[in-house]
């Protein structure tokens, strides 16, 4: 069995029923009685902020609650911390551009459903003939939005090319991506060293 309303909330029900109609003929709706109004009242930024810390403190908790925000990092930062998966000392070379890229795709001002396909081609081709490193070239990105009503991201194919290499098929063929050194590209381009060829 449910608690006893308090006489508050009792008093707030029959408001609320005083306002009500039956949806079948039948009884005659009761007058209604105007809701009082609630004027509003300012509360200054120290004590919201106050209220908020309250409101978002954990039951208990005598610590003052801090809001801890954990955003993704950025693609080029996931790049350049991926563990490595090669040999280091040819990863430290390809990183200074010291390796010779065997093969190049400019993906360069296409739209995302034309890359994809023709990244999916070079990187298995490449593979297949055996390359072990190849550039891939993506540009920066255009530096404004064109003011749509939906927000386009800063360099989408910088961002969208490592996320296709990591995912099937390409991913079964890629060993390692890093960004380009300044004399392939830079943040423009990708390096990709790929396995072997079963």
């Amino acid at each position: 069995m449910g608690r006893k309303l308090r006489p508050e909330e009792l008093e707030l029900w029959r408001q609320v029923a005083d306002q009500t109609e039956r949806l079948e003929g039948g009884l005659k709706p009761r007058a209604s009685k105007p809701l009082p109004t609630v004027e509003p009242q300012f509360v200054s930024a120290p004590k919201r902020r106050k209220l908020i810390e309250t409101l978002m403190k954990p039951a208990g908790s005598k610590a003052k609650s801090r809001i801890h925000v954990d955003r993704m990092p950025s693609i080029s930062d996931q790049v350049r911390n991926a563990p490595v998966q090669m040999d280091r000392k040819a990863f430290e070379q390809m990183k200074r551009g010291k390796l010779k890229p065997e093969g190049r795709l400019d993906l360069h001002g296409l739209t995302l459903d034309r890359a994809h396909p023709m990244l999916t081609q070079f990187i298995l081709s490449a593979q297949r003939s055996g390359k072990r490193l190849v550039l891939v070239i993506t540009g920066k990105g255009k530096s404004r939005d064109d003011g749509g009503p939906i927000p386009v991201r800063f360099g989408v194919l910088r961002h969208q090319v490592p996320q296709w290499l990591a995912l099937p098929p390409l991913s079964s063929a890629v060993l390692q991506v890093t960004q380009a050194h300044d004399r392939h590209g830079g943040g423009g381009a990708y390096y990709i060293y790929l396995r072997k060829p079963n």
